[in-house]
């Protein structure tokens, strides 16, 4: 691990130099020709958001990379009949809320110590796991003898109900679920629509063995460097160079081999969870963009739309299009496309282009403002 030179030595790269680093490390600079495995190892995970305004979120980040190279169905199959991707709900970091996200099973070795070590950095939930025992034990004894069952078929028996000032307030069976998932005891066999088929762990991810904790939390932080190119301190810990960005508060630190030379440049119309701008403070920084999901916004408050999609050409964030899948006429609709460049016609039929890509993806057609 490289020690931090002081800061009146850092190394200083250019903003724009920054922003191709970043597309690039996302695999956004040029589509790949690896497989939907290899880009997934690459970039950690797949943000999982069962919301289907245009597509799920985990099919679009695969889709914006892999292009032709990915049908529909894929990213389900490695799911759930291959067993090559698990759905993760793990510990938050800096970067990633307590989330659900799509992760390669071949990465559980560094996965499973803050697995395990979960309910110790919970105490308050480990205590309410802790204190009703029957209930534990008897959703892992039903889990035992007739899993897999979809979450509806788990019978609320406990003795006290969840605690919580959110919407999770008494919602008993799912939290003690999600709390067992998020320490490795159970796993989500498969997904009927948006309900979650739940399964003891042994049964539905592969028999691994975890590294060393310290061994597994140097990894996770190169591979999150790996995939975002460069990142603040407090996201990926001491690995990497320590540099400056031209034009930009603080400290960054940059993967190692990490270059812009070469760059080719694409358009790409992301998902509103794309890692490229899911952390928005770093998005801002290097990219300038001026952009929020507005899902829970009011809509007579909403910019851009409920579920608007950023659009990247080559090194900038440029436009947010406002689309929809209407899936009772069998079309994506887009309703507006919300420009933050003077576009011209290049741009212009580069985007409809990839809007075409992807209602293809979708087997619908599309309908342009």
């Amino acid at each position: 691990m490289r020690m931090a030179r002081p800061a009146a030595t850092l190394r200083t790269i250019g903003i724009e130099e920054a922003r191709r680093i970043a597309v690039r490390a996302q695999l956004l600079d040029d589509r790949p020709s690896s497989d939907l495995l290899t880009v997934v190892e690459h970039l950690g995970l797949l943000q999982a958001n069962v919301t289907d305004i245009v597509m799920p979120s985990a099919e679009h980040v695969a889709w914006s990379r892999l292009g032709d190279g990915l049908a529909y169905g894929d990213v389900r199959r490695a799911v759930e009949v291959e067993q090559r991707l698990f759905e993760h709900l793990g510990q938050p970091t800096p970067l990633e809320p307590l989330a659900v996200s799509l992760r390669p099973t071949a990465l559980l070795p560094e996965l499973l110590p803050p697995m395990r070590s979960w309910a110790l950095e919970h105490p308050r939930v480990a205590a309410w796991v802790a204190d009703d025992p029957e209930f534990r034990d008897g959703v892992l004894d039903l889990l035992r003898a007739d899993g897999p069952l979809p979450q509806r078929d788990v019978p609320d028996t406990a003795r006290w109900p969840w605690d919580s000032s959110g919407w999770n307030a008494n919602r008993n069976v799912a939290m003690l679920l999600e709390f067992l998932q998020c320490s490795g005891v159970v796993a989500v066999a498969e997904r009927r629509g948006a309900e979650r088929v739940w399964d003891l762990a042994e049964r539905v991810l592969p028999p691994t063995e975890p590294l060393p904790a310290d061994e597994a939390e140097r990894r996770r932080h190169e591979r999150v460097l790996g995939s975002l190119g460069l990142a603040r301190p407090r996201v990926v810990g001491g690995v990497g160079e320590a540099v400056r960005v031209e034009g930009v508060r603080g400290d960054w630190r940059i993967a190692p081999g990490a270059t812009a030379e070469g760059f080719a440049g694409r358009v790409a119309v992301l998902s509103p969870l794309d890692r490229l701008l899911f952390d928005r403070r770093r998005m801002r920084d290097l990219f300038a963009f001026d952009y929020a999901l507005e899902q829970y916004t009011p809509a007579a408050r909403r910019r851009w739309g409920a579920f608007a999609l950023p659009v990247l050409d080559g090194d900038a964030l440029v436009a947010k299009v406002d689309a929809r899948r209407d899936r009772d006429a069998g079309v994506l609709r887009v309703a507006a496309i919300h420009w933050d460049v003077e576009a011209g016609a290049r741009l212009r039929d580069a985007v409809a282009d990839e809007l075409a890509g992807m209602a293809g993806f979708l087997g619908c057609g599309l309908a342009l403002p």
